[in-house]
């Protein structure tokens, strides 16, 4: 506990067999931990609080840069592991959000707690609800911005509307502001809470409060006071994080990769590993991921996914085998075509002579270290069958299953358990971790690009070569959705009288 970090951050509580049971957040982990061993903690504890304390085995840490992360991050953990202590935050309540949608033709600036895939600027998530209001109210005002829910307000709305009487906004509705304008003006909100200009506004901010106070005007001093805390708490930068992506930790990847080596019985730590999962939603997608880590920190520029395509059914021993295959068929196709003199004169064992190629800076693609699948004997044997066949039989490679957090080895019948206490162990979980992660979010993907896809299906006289033809020639339902008639009739197969068809359609709904 000596040597605990006293910065701001979240921890996790995890029990004898490595659950996690409570997540909590804290402004200084060393001294918000320490506090659960006190005797005086324990004795004055209710039952729940001394439940938990004995229920403690072991605890890891993430580190933050403020409060809002701390709190941001709690939340996201809390609704990954759903800890049995945690009572609150359990729920799919979200942070706000600020959303402006700048397709339209007059934007405007709303709240809203989920993000969507709708083409429309996010900003947050944002911790402190009081405040974040009472900014959007006055960004409203300072940039005259409308408020009014309608899409597209006319003479209609605004006689009914006394944001303009009151000076609160610029009315383009009626054009006393051109539309280009009030999208400058709009485009100068967007920049304020991106972060640009700040020091200034703030500096224009305080000098006001400042001249007012001389005056002796203390009401309005007192508001431009508020203006500026409620600004420094909205504006404070916080980070979103997701699973197994931005989350900064106290781990040790150096000593984990070192300790993960002797219990493989590696010839040397796996700096670079790869590992596999396969996501079976239904026999629609059938999709594997396969991610990387490179010295215990995920490489997310060499993550990859696939979608299968010599497996028509829900059969992870194929799928297993079809995605190894196709991963290291590339990597040593593309090792051989780089150097291929070295290859008609190696008489190296196949990977020892890719090894030798990655340490050198010459392979396309870097052998790894170690291999590792989800899943257990049945998965790891496809995998190692095409690594055979491939000429790969030395790689290292195991199997992790889940359920008991059981190492499998190629070929032998027992398995290997790791306490759960080791980094070496914790390392495997993180990566298999977020391979499940990157696997699932593909099949998601996929299954709501369908979903969009199938709008088309409803347009009047839709056939499935003119949908294939629009997707093809736009990539997205989103894209024909915006297309003119003119662009529409640019694709074979739609006419006149096709292209008027969908415009319609698409303005209707």
């Amino acid at each position: 506990m000596r040597q605990m970090t006293t910065e701001p951050g979240v921890y996790l509580m995890k029990d004898r067999i490595g659950n996690t049971i409570y997540v909590g957040k804290a402004k200084n982990l060393k001294k918000r931990l320490s506090s659960y061993f006190m005797p005086s903690r324990q004795v004055k504890a209710d039952l729940k609080t001394r439940s938990l304390i004995e229920s403690i085995w072991d605890f890891e840490t993430h580190t933050v840069r403020n409060e809002e992360e701390a709190l941001i991050l709690e939340s996201k953990l809390i609704k990954q592991y759903r800890p049995r202590y945690n009572v609150s935050l359990r729920d799919d309540k979200r942070f706000w959000l600020v959303k402006v949608q700048l397709r339209t033709e007059l934007p405007r600036f709303e709240l809203t707690r989920l993000r969507k895939e709708d083409g429309a600027k996010y900003f947050g998530p944002f911790v402190h609800s009081g405040a974040l209001k009472a900014t959007l109210e006055w960004l409203n005002n300072e940039f005259g911005l409308r408020t009014c829910g309608q899409k597209n307000p006319g003479q209609h709305e605004y006689k009914h509307c006394h944001a303009d009487v009151i000076a609160n906004c610029s009315a383009p509705c009626v054009r006393k502001v051109s539309v280009e304008e009030y999208r400058a003006r709009v485009m100068e909100a967007v920049d304020f809470l991106d972060g640009k200009g700040k020091r200034s506004r703030f500096a224009h901010l305080r000098e006001q409060m400042q001249e007012a106070a001389e005056r002796m005007d203390f009401e309005k001093a007192a508001s431009l006071r508020d203006v500026i805390q409620n600004l420094e708490k909205t504006l404070s930068p916080a980070r979103q994080f997701s699973r197994g992506r931005g989350v900064p930790t106290t781990v040790k990847p150096t000593e984990d990769l070192a300790e993960l080596g002797e219990y493989l019985g590696l010839a040397r730590p796996p700096v670079v590993m790869e590992c596999f999962d396969i996501s079976n939603v239904s026999s629609t997608h059938i999709v594997a991921s396969m991610v990387r880590f490179s010295e215990g920190a995920p490489d997310n520029q060499n993550y990859r996914r696939y979608r299968m395509k010599t497996v028509a059914t829900q059969d992870d021993f194929a799928s297993m085998a079809e995605v190894v295959r196709r991963r290291y068929s590339r990597i040593v196709l593309e090792a051989q075509k780089a150097n291929r003199e070295f290859f008609e004169h190696n008489q190296e064992p196949l990977v020892q002579a890719l090894y030798r190629l990655g340490d050198e800076g010459l392979a396309p693609i870097r052998l790894p270290d170690l291999v590792i699948v989800d899943g257990g004997k049945g998965q790891l044997s496809a995998a190692h069958e095409e690594l055979m066949a491939l000429g790969l039989g030395e790689l290292p490679i195991v199997g992790l299953a889940k359920q008991q957090e059981e190492i499998f080895f190629p070929g032998e019948s027992d398995s290997l358990r790791i306490d759960h206490s080791r980094g070496a162990l914790k390392l495997m979980q993180r990566i298999r971790d977020e391979a499940h992660r990157y696997a699932n979010n593909y099949n998601e993907l996929l299954l709501r690009k369908r979903m969009s896809e199938s709008l088309l299906d409803d347009v009047p006289g839709m056939s499935e070569m003119r949908k294939r033809a629009l997707l093809k020639h736009f990539g997205s339902v989103t894209e024909v959705k915006k297309a003119s008639e003119a662009e529409l009739q640019m694709v074979n197969g739609i006419g006149p009288k096709s292209a008027e068809q969908i415009v319609a359609w698409f303005a209707e709904h």
